[in-house]
């Protein structure tokens, strides 16, 4: 699994979070986390398709294009900037970060039943123009 790195493809271009054709699941600990992550792998999620951070590397990283004193984040016509919001708070409160790369074949209804049984805090799969939320 790889360390969570944000690239310029993963926000908009106002700057805020939006890792397209990536589901996004925040956990309690790192241990919910990591069961998680091997559950997907061992349904066939590529290594290379896996990645985590911390709370505090996912907040900083997310957060990181905004202006540092700002508790808001980029203004926006959509949802995104409260979903932000939200997994920055998450972030803020110490839950770690998995992030799935999601291809067509990969649901979010086989997500969600695969980790049914995990502690997922928050969960949100990104399409072009449409979050769809995880029932966690």
């Amino acid at each position: 699994m790889k360390h969570f790195s944000l690239s310029s493809g993963m926000t908009t271009m106002r700057g805020i979070f939006y890792p397209r054709g990536h589901i996004v699941m925040m956990f309690p600990t790192e241990q919910d986390a990591l069961l998680a992550a091997k559950l997907l792998r061992e349904d066939g999620v590529s290594e290379d398709d896996l990645s985590m951070a911390t709370g505090a590397e996912f907040e900083r990283q997310i957060t990181g294009l905004c202006d540092e004193n700002s508790d808001l984040l980029l203004p926006s016509v959509g949802t995104e900037a409260d979903t932000a919001t939200h997994f920055r708070d998450l972030a803020h409160q110490g839950h770690y970060a998995l992030i799935v790369h999601a291809d067509a074949r990969l649901t979010t209804h086989h997500v969600m039943e695969l980790l049914k049984d995990t502690h997922c805090s928050y969960g949100q799969r990104y399409r072009f123009l449409v979050i769809e939320d995880l029932v966690c």
